[in-house]
Order: C-alpha cells, then sequence, then structure tokens
C-alpha cells in the first residue's frame, strides 16, 4: 500500500533538486548610483468638486523587494518581479535556490548549505536594505539539503515540524536583525496542495501564520489561488479559467473547455508548463499557476506599501 507514496516522494526529490539555476545569478536591485527610484501618485481618498482646491499628494517612494526560496521560487522569480515592477514599480531582487528551505538561508550553515554566504537572507538584508522580504518555500521534508541535518517528514513527523517552526524564528530573527531600525516587513507564502501529503502542507502553512502573527508580519495566500474553490487543500491539475485569463489568452490553456492547466502531466508539484531539465531556468513559457502565484504576492506587497 506504501508503493505509490513511496515513489512519489523519491519523484519529488529529484524534481526539487532539479528546478532552478543558481549558476545562473539572482536578478540583481538597481546599484547604488542608478538613477532615483521611480514615484507614482496616490489617487485621492475621496472625490472632491469640480472647484474645489486639491491637496497635494506625495509620492510614494518605489518599494524595493526581496525574494527567497525553493524551486517554486526559482521558476516564479522573473514573472513576479515583472509584476512588482508593472504593479508596483518596485526595485527587485530575486535570489532563490533549488532544493532549499529556511535553513539553507540562515547565516552560520555555510558549510551544509545549498546557498552560499553571499546570499544568507541577512547579507542580502544588509546590502540592499529591501523594505518587503518574501519568502517561499514549500518545505523541504525529503532530506534533500544538508542543513535539515536528516530530519525528514516521513520518519520523523514531530521533530521535522518542531525544527521548521525554529527555524521560521531564526530567520525572521535574522532578518530582522539585518534591517536594524530599517526592518523589512517579510511576507510568508502560503503553498497550494500536496496530493502525497496533503497535510503537511497544511502545517507548514499554520507555522507560516503563526510565525507572521507572532512578529508582526504577513502572509500571501498564494496557494488558495491555485486551489479549488471547493477545497483550499484539494489538489487540481486544472481549474476554471480566471477572467484574467480569458482576457489573455496564453493563460487560459483549454479555452474550449474552460479551464486551464496548473501542472504538467509528469509533475504534480511544480507549476511551470515547460520541461523540467536537468539544469533549469526561471520558467520561459507562460504558464497560468506562476502567473496566479505571482499576482496574489504583489497585492499582498501593494497592499502593505501603499
Amino acid at each position: 500500500m506504501r508503493k505509490p507514496w513511496i515513489v512519489g516522494m523519491l519523484l519529488t526529490g529529484v524534481l526539487l533538486g532539479a528546478c532552478g539555476d543558481p549558476t545562473s545569478g539572482p536578478e540583481t536591485a538597481p546599484t547604488p548610483g542608478d538613477p532615483e527610484p521611480t514615484t507614482r501618485q496616490r489617487a485621492a481618498a475621496t472625490p472632491t468638486a469640480p472647484d474645489a482646491p486639491t491637496a497635494p499628494t506625495a509620492p510614494r517612494k518605489a518599494p524595493v523587494v526581496l525574494y527567497l526560496g525553493d524551486s517554486l521560487a526559482v521558476e516564479n522569480q522573473k514573472v513576479l518581479g515583472q509584476q512588482l515592477r508593472d504593479d508596483l514599480d518596485a526595485r527587485y531582487t530575486g535570489a532563490p535556490y533549488p532544493g532549499t528551505t529556511l535553513c539553507d538561508y540562515l547565516e552560520g550553515t555555510d558549510d551544509r548549505s545549498l546557498v552560499p554566504a553571499q546570499d544568507k537572507a541577512a547579507v542580502l538584508v544588509r546590502r540592499l536594505r529591501p523594505d518587503v522580504v518574501v519568502l517561499q518555500f514549500w518545505g523541504n521534508a525529503w532530506g534533500y539539503t544538508p542543513c535539515m541535518d536528516g530530519i525528514t517528514y516521513d520518519k520523523a513527523e514531530g521533530t521535522y515540524f518542531s525544527r521548521y517552526a525554529d527555524d521560521a524564528e531564526r530567520l525572521t530573527k535574522q532578518i530582522a536583525d539585518a534591517g536594524g531600525s530599517r526592518r523589512p516587513r517579510i511576507v510568508w507564502v502560503l503553498q497550494g496542495p500536496d496530493p502525497i501529503t496533503p497535510d503537511r502542507v497544511r502545517r507548514v502553512n499554520s507555522l507560516y501564520r503563526q510565525q507572521a502573527e507572532a512578529s508582526g508580519d504577513l502572509v500571501a495566500d498564494a496557494g488558495r489561488a491555485v486551489s479549488p474553490a471547493s477545497g483550499r487543500y484539494t489538489w487540481a491539475q486544472y481549474l476554471p479559467c480566471t477572467a484574467y485569463e480569458r482576457e489573455h489568452s496564453a493563460y487560459c490553456t483549454q479555452p474550449s473547455q474552460g479551464r486551464t492547466a496548473l501542472h504538467r502531466d509528469d509533475d504534480y508539484l511544480h507549476f511551470c508548463l515547460a520541461p523540467t531539465t536537468s539544469s533549469p531556468k526561471p520558467c520561459p513559457v507562460p504558464s497560468p499557476g506562476i502567473m496566479r502565484i505571482a499576482r496574489e504576492i504583489t497585492r499582498t506587497v501593494g497592499n502593505h506599501v501603499t
């Protein structure tokens, strides 16, 4: 009875480790000396009479956003960056690495981490001074990264969640300390359904919510955007096309049936509709699941900075 589950877990481990390309380098924000950030005007809060004087609105500095995460973030990073720039004029840096989890971005794990020292969360926060740090992690549960010390969900469920909660707290503290008086707001991205271990994702999302509440941070429920309306943790390969997808035909993959594909037939985890390769890059083709996730993250960031 356990064979399909075990096969699925092995497949997931392979997919997790093969869906990013850190060698291509993270997207970088403008360096010192670049033109000043763009600004945008706030709309007036209430309408005024045609002849009434209007108070000037203060320009808002474009937010600086840092995006960290695992293979899901690797495939999302360019689409999210474009959404943040288009909607918020954001200055954006993406530095995700495949196969990672929270401990990989902690300072002090250099010798057993998939993230190099220069891209640890605190290092990037000190260098880039972001207003927002977006964290998107599926929750590596298969021992793929050495910083988890061999702790896996299937062999030590309680230890896995305890360790994951501790790492979330430690990462939050390191980001906050690195920000100092300009502490960035953290956005924890909630994950979509997992057909193999659905309760694991539910509990990981609960940990994200608890950490965000404890530290005054935010959650972006991007996972809901890739879940059926009838069940937040029910996995689906296809969902009905949204209004946005119907207006942008590349994102409604089966218009005659009124539905769009979120996953390929051979990959239930990732949302890129291009084939997985041994040296993958950010997703090169329009992919509805990625766009849904990016739009929800952007909406959450926008609600915070506007």
